[in-house]
């Protein structure tokens, strides 16, 4: 059983998700990617399983993405919920950079139109559910290579999000606590003014 405040020890959250992490995070950034930049939602996979799949024919343009790093505020607002027993909720804000690899013959198309989609008010607003917003994009870098003595083209691209998380921590209503208090005996001398000597 997990602890709470009554019972000592570290404290973990309530529910292990929201807020989204590890593949449902990925799945949340692969739809967006595909929906803005235009390409089929098959051909935007993620780096990691992507390293052992077998890539797309060379006709085709597709993305690699990956999320390269996620940056906490400083400060997270924690806030007691008395409702119930009680609970702790801490939210923080943070900032999520995405790395996107578009590959193939229209790589430089896509990225084009991720980059503006994503400031498109409609676009932004699919996020909202998720308590995410797109804050910007980098600029386009071409990082063409050559595999098999054939040049392939790629363009990166990077994307950044804010994000609201909220966790819920099991810190319960303190209802009573033993207090002892102590009176301090006064003598009247204490009140003289001794700048008049």
């Amino acid at each position: 059983m997990a602890n709470n405040s009554a019972t000592g020890g570290y404290l973990s959250p309530l529910l292990v998700s929201p807020p989204l992490e590890d593949a449902e995070l990925e799945a949340v950034f692969q739809g967006y990617i595909a929906g803005v930049s235009g390409l089929p939602s098959n051909l935007v996979r993620t780096r990691w399983p992507a390293a052992g799949a077998e890539p797309p024919a060379p006709d085709q343009t597709w993305c690699l993405m990956d999320i390269r790093s996620q940056a906490a505020d400083a400060a997270p607002a924690v806030t007691h919920d008395p409702a119930g027993e009680g609970t702790d909720s801490l939210v923080r804000h943070e900032s999520i950079e995405v790395l996107c690899s578009m590959i193939g013959p229209r790589a430089l198309r896509h990225a084009a139109q991720l980059r503006d989609g994503s400031a498109v008010p409609q676009n932004r607003e699919a996020l909202q559910a998720q308590d995410m917003a797109v804050t910007g994009a980098g600029p386009i870098q071409a990082k063409h290579e050559q595999v098999n003595q054939q040049w392939i083209r790629q363009y990166d691209i990077s994307l950044r999000f804010a994000r609201r998380v909220k966790r819920v921590y099991p810190v319960l209503n303190l209802l009573s606590a033993p207090v002892t208090t102590h009176a301090a005996s006064v003598s009247s001398t204490d009140f003289v003014n001794h700048l008049a000597d």
